[in-house]
């Protein structure tokens, strides 16, 4: 009977703890059907980031609850039961830490997916929110532990001057990319052009370094102090249209009112037939000198964002110049003189 006895004495804590593992395992299963689900439906995409930030704590919850049902179960020395509280515990808090942070940063996408208003979600601002909840988990740990957190707390402020000494170039990007975060000038998805030459798509603002990447499909990575301190161009910072003026040339014997007809049905067609172009937009051109060989105006047209520019282009320069040409409508170019040079 002993045998019998100590038998089921091991094996039921044992059961228990395997209940809570299987059961933590079979309600993940279920929550990734449930996302699976959901995110075909485009309105209930914020529920799924939501659910996902459970994905693994609800195992290690089940199994530290099951731990915690075996061990009065389990006739342990006091000296590690304590432990053995103290180790559960720990394992609690910090996947609640890490529950937590998931949610924050869930929400803080889902928000400034709906608000364009609000600071964007970058990998800096995510960074710094991880921080912020894992430093109070942290405290909270250590508290729950029966540590004092006012000696950790003086032990920080006092190497915090040697550390900020050492660290004195990622604390400047560092800020460099929270007060680009914050001021809102720069969003991921905008494109920008340094006074420096470098432009492209903003992708990312991370911890030291902002990264672009041009129409080239190439990355560029730049400092964010340097951003912070030099001049930029924001295309899109306001509103992703912007006007595209192209600059044309007829000859003098060219009938400028029939050229201003004939560009702006170009134009107008280029607007809504290329992809790109802004159908609605009404183009307008105007004349502005004389030339030596010939009298230049402006066509202004509209563009989605900043790449669009490169097709409309390219098709309203293709059009435009076969028009003129079943049109009678010469272009000029420069003609100089050729002179040969003989040999003394």
């Amino acid at each position: 009977m002993n045998n019998i006895e100590t038998a089921i004495a091991i094996f039921i804590p044992i059961a228990i703890i395997l209940l809570g593992f299987l059961g933590g395992l079979i309600l993940e299963k279920r929550l990734t059907k449930i996302c699976h689900k959901i995110s075909a439906n485009p309105k209930l995409e914020p529920y799924t980031i939501l659910l996902k930030s459970f994905q693994g704590i609800i195992v290690i919850w089940m199994t530290v609850a099951g731990i915690a049902l075996a061990l009065p179960l389990i006739k342990l020395p006091n000296t590690l039961n304590v432990l053995a509280e103290k180790i559960l515990m720990s394992v609690f808090l910090i996947s609640a830490t890490l529950l937590v942070s998931r949610l924050a940063v869930s929400f803080i996408r889902i928000y400034s997916n709906r608000n364009e208003s609000t600071i964007p979600l970058t990998s800096l601002f995510e960074y710094l929110t991880k921080v912020l909840i894992f430093t109070i988990g942290f405290l909270i740990l250590i508290q729950s532990l029966g540590i004092k957190i006012t000696a950790l707390v003086a032990a920080l402020g006092a190497g915090s001057l040697s550390i900020g000494l050492a660290f004195q170039g990622t604390l400047t990007n560092l800020i460099s990319g929270v007060n680009i975060i914050v001021s809102g000038k720069i969003r991921p998805g905008d494109y920008i052009e340094l006074k420096s030459g470098e432009e492209g798509y903003v992708v990312d603002v991370e911890l030291k370094y902002t990264e672009i990447k041009n129409i080239f499909n190439n990355t560029i990575v730049i400092p964010n102090s340097q951003l912070i301190n030099s001049s930029f161009k924001n295309y899109t910072l306001h509103e992703k249209e912007m006007l595209l003026p192209i600059l044309v040339g007829v000859s003098y014997d060219s009938d400028l009112a029939q050229v201003e007809e004939i560009t702006l049905s170009v134009a107008k067609k280029i607007m809504k037939t290329v992809e790109g172009g802004v159908p609605e937009y009404e183009p307008f051109l105007r004349y502005e000198k004389f030339e030596y060989f010939s009298i230049n105006f402006t066509v202004y047209l509209q563009v989605q964002e900043y790449y669009d520019q490169l097709v409309v282009r390219h098709e309203f320069i293709k059009t435009l110049y076969q028009t003129y040409q079943l049109e009678g409508i010469k272009m000029p170019f420069p003609l100089k003189d050729s002179y040969l040079l003989e040999k003394s």
